[in-house]
C-alpha cells in the first residue's frame, strides 16, 4: 500500500477543491481529551447541550463511527469575508453572512471522496463538518493545523482562526502529521474582551454563558443576567477572534457562496429591529442563522434593545 502517494492525492485534491490546509492524524482514542471532557460536562459548562452529553465513547473514538477506521483527514476552509455589517447595527457572526456553511462544505467533501475513489479505489468512510460527534479541533490539532487557544478556538499560525473544520474519516492507512506548539503565550486578550466572561479560565469555556449559545443554542428565554452584555449580538459572536492577535493575518475568503448576495449587510439598526418574518425567510432561505428561526431571532434582537 502506498501511503505516500494517497497521502499527497488527499493533501492535492483538497486544495484543489479550496481548503486551505490538510493534516492527517491515526484514528485512535483521544485520551488527552477524555478527561477534559468529562470534567466539563460534569460542571454543566454545555448549559442546555444536551447533546454534548450523548455519545460520549463515540466522541473520543473516530473507530466507533466508521467501522475499520485508520485515519482523521483534518480540512480547515476559510470564511473571513472581505466586507463588514453597517455599524451600529444588531450582529451576525461572520461566518452566517453567505450560504450556510454545512451544505457548501458537506458537497465539497462529497466531491473529494469520489475523486479519492477514481484516484485511490474503493475507500470506507465519513465525511464530518460540525455535525455527528466528532471532536474536530481536537483532531485538526493532532493533525499540526494549529493550536487550541485560550478562547477553545483552533488556531492557525499562517491564517487565524477564521475557519471551518471539516473531517474525512476514513479505512485509508496514511502518512501522519504530528501538532505544533502552543503560540498564545502570556496574551489574554480573548479572555479579557468576552463581554459574558465566558472564558472562565485560559482554554477553558464556559458554553452557558456564551453569546454563540445565548443567541443560537439557548431556545428558551435569554437569562436577564446578560443585559447589557451582549455587545449587540444577535446571531453567533466573533469578539474572541476579533481580538485575537493571530488574526491579523486573516485573508479574504475565495468562496462565492460566502459572499452575502442579499443585502443583508447593508441592512440600519432600524431594519433590522422590524424584521417581519416574511423577510426572515426572504433573507436567510440559505443560511446557517435559519437555525435560530425567526422567533429565535426576534428574541434575540428584542433582548439587546435595551443594551
Amino acid at each position: 500500500m502506498n501511503t505516500k502517494k494517497h497521502t499527497a492525492i488527499i493533501k492535492q485534491e483538497s486544495k484543489r477543491l479550496g481548503f486551505d490546509f490538510c493534516g492527517i492524524s491515526k484514528a485512535t482514542f483521544l485520551e488527552e481529551e477524555a478527561p477534559r471532557l468529562e470534567k466539563w460536562l460534569k460542571e454543566n459548562r454545555h448549559g442546555k447541550m444536551d447533546y454534548m452529553a450523548n455519545h460520549f465513547d463515540k466522541r473520543l473514538d473516530p473507530r466507533l463511527l466508521v467501522d475499520g477506521a485508520k485515519s482523521v483527514v483534518s480540512l480547515l476552509y476559510n470564511y473571513y469575508p472581505s466586507l463588514q455589517q453597517t455599524e451600529n447595527a444588531p450582529k451576525l457572526s461572520k461566518y452566517a453572512y453567505g450560504n450556510d456553511y454545512h451544505e457548501v462544505i458537506k458537497n465539497k467533501l462529497k466531491e473529494l471522496v469520489n475523486s479519492l475513489q477514481e484516484q485511490i479505489g474503493a475507500i470506507n468512510g465519513r465525511v464530518f463538518t460540525d455535525s455527528a460527534p466528532v471532536m474536530d479541533k481536537a483532531w485538526a490539532k493532532k493533525s499540526g493545523l494549529g493550536w487550541i487557544g485560550k478562547n477553545s478556538n483552533l488556531i492557525n499560525k499562517q491564517q487565524g482562526s477564521f475557519f471551518f473544520i471539516a473531517e474525512l474519516i476514513i479505512d485509508l492507512e496514511l502518512e501522519y502529521d504530528g501538532p505544533i506548539d502552543d503560540y498564545c503565550g502570556t496574551c489574554t486578550k480573548c479572555l479579557d474582551a468576552c463581554p459574558t466572561e465566558a472564558i472562565i479560565a485560559p482554554y477553558v469555556v464556559d458554553g452557558s454563558k456564551c453569546i454563540s449559545y445565548l443567541t443560537i443554542e439557548l431556545k428558551e428565554n435569554i437569562p436577564t443576567e446578560f443585559k447589557g452584555k451582549m455587545d449587540n449580538w444577535v446571531f453567533g459572536c466573533d469578539v474572541c477572534q476579533d481580538v485575537c492577535p493571530w488574526n491579523r493575518f486573516s485573508k479574504p475568503h475565495n468562496e462565492p457562496l460566502f459572499n452575502n448576495t442579499n443585502g443583508l449587510l447593508d441592512y440600519s439598526a432600524k431594519e433590522w429591529k422590524e424584521i417581519t418574518a416574511e423577510v426572515f425567510d426572504k433573507l436567510f432561505k440559505n443560511s446557517a442563522v435559519k437555525r435560530t428561526k425567526y422567533s429565535g431571532l426576534k428574541r434575540n434582537i428584542d433582548f439587546i434593545k435595551a443594551d
